[in-house]
């Protein structure tokens, strides 16, 4: 289980340049030139975490598995995509199939790297994908009215209730705010996933500076993270440059890369921790002499639903899964260690999963 990121920006931002460093591939051709990117690449990045390694050598696995992410390089969009304009369906169409956006945005100057506008100017350009998505949202939510409107005449519940967040949500799109600015209730919350709007999706923007930049930020940057903060958006400073680099480094060597620009951590490590954040995710792991596994749920996942994200049998004959923190794992020296000091807990199908979490699932089938 994971999440599925969408890279969006304008034509020649860095999102490309991004995604083969995130990815560690060059399936993505970068160039100097808009529309490079015409047929949406995907790629996985591994999660760095820490604890993997630990439990791995706790367990004596013989390999260790991190959780994936993965991310689509989506064609750059310019104005009037919400019409077509460009590869604007096919932008907006590869928007819809993924679950969050990593909104790239250029931080930078460079008179050798053309700018679609001519000028940096990173508020603008936020503008402009905002609004072509906010339109492309007010025009799918017009159509729905319309298909709506005999359902909701004879009182059928489920129209009742889109038709009754769709209404909320034009309101919002008509006054230029995203559709995620709309108050939403818990439980809600299903249909207002099913709805599908475009500016309901997680954003975070990837701030893409010069390297000089990259620890600290710039006035660009710190514009961003205003409109983050207006938008119910995260934020996050990244340079693709130098996380190109980093891509064809090595354990010491990246580190020692990372310090001598005053960095303590990657932009993919920054990335996914604002990911994360953003859709509320966490990790569990599986350890056996076999393999160490990290594994990717939302927040609030049943230790049956746990079970599933590793194998569909172990969900199918669930019977309980042996749990343990991963303090006390790391304390008691593994599964039996805990098991003698009264740390590892026997828990059912309902079992709501923490952060860290251990688990061995016996199961049944």
């Amino acid at each position: 289980m994971g999440f599925r990121t969408g890279i969006v920006g304008l034509p020649n931002v860095g999102k490309s340049t991004l995604f083969n460093a995130l990815t560690s591939t060059e399936a993505a051709r970068a160039a100097n030139f808009p529309f490079c990117t015409i047929e949406a690449n995907s790629g996985e990045a591994a999660v760095p975490d820490s604890r993997l390694h630990e439990i791995a050598l706790i367990a004596k696995s013989r390999k260790s598995v991190p959780a994936r992410m993965k991310f689509v390089d989506i064609a750059g969009l310019v104005r009037g995509a919400s019409k077509g304009e460009g590869l604007g369906n096919q932008f907006l169409g590869n928007i819809r199939e993924v679950d969050a956006l990593a909104h790239v945005v250029r931080c930078f100057q460079d008179d050798d790297v053309v700018h679609v506008d001519g000028v940096i100017n990173p508020v603008a350009d936020i503008q402009t994908v905002e609004s072509e998505l906010m339109l492309a949202d007010i025009e799918s939510i017009e159509r729905r009215f319309e298909r709506l409107s005999k359902k909701v005449k004879s009182g059928e519940p489920e129209a009742l209730e889109q038709d009754g967040l769709l209404r909320r949500a034009h309101p919002y799109l008509e006054r230029g705010e995203p559709a995620r600015n709309v108050d939403v209730s818990e439980s809600e919350l299903p249909a207002w996933r099913r709805i599908r709007l475009l500016t309901a999706k997680p954003v975070l923007y990837v701030c893409n500076v010069d390297e000089a930049s990259a620890a600290t930020g710039n006035e660009h940057s710190d514009k961003v993270a205003e409109v983050a903060n207006r938008n119910r958006a995260a934020h996050v400073i990244c340079s693709a440059a130098i996380e190109e680099q980093i891509g064809q480094l090595e354990g010491e060597e990246t580190l020692e890369f990372l310090s001598e620009l005053g960095l303590q951590e990657s932009g993919l490590s920054r990335m996914i921790r604002a990911g994360y954040d953003l859709l509320d995710l966490m990790t569990f792991f599986s350890a056996g002499p076999r393999e160490a596994h990290a594994w990717t749920i939302p927040r609030g996942t049943r230790a049956l639903d746990a079970a599933g994200a590793i194998h569909g049998d172990f969900r199918r004959g669930f019977i309980r899964a042996e749990t343990v923190s991963f303090d006390d794992f790391v304390r008691h020296g593994g599964e039996s260690g805990a098991r003698e000091a009264g740390r590892l807990r026997s828990e059912g199908r309902d079992y709501i999963v923490q952060d860290g979490d251990v688990l061995h699932i016996l199961f049944n089938v």
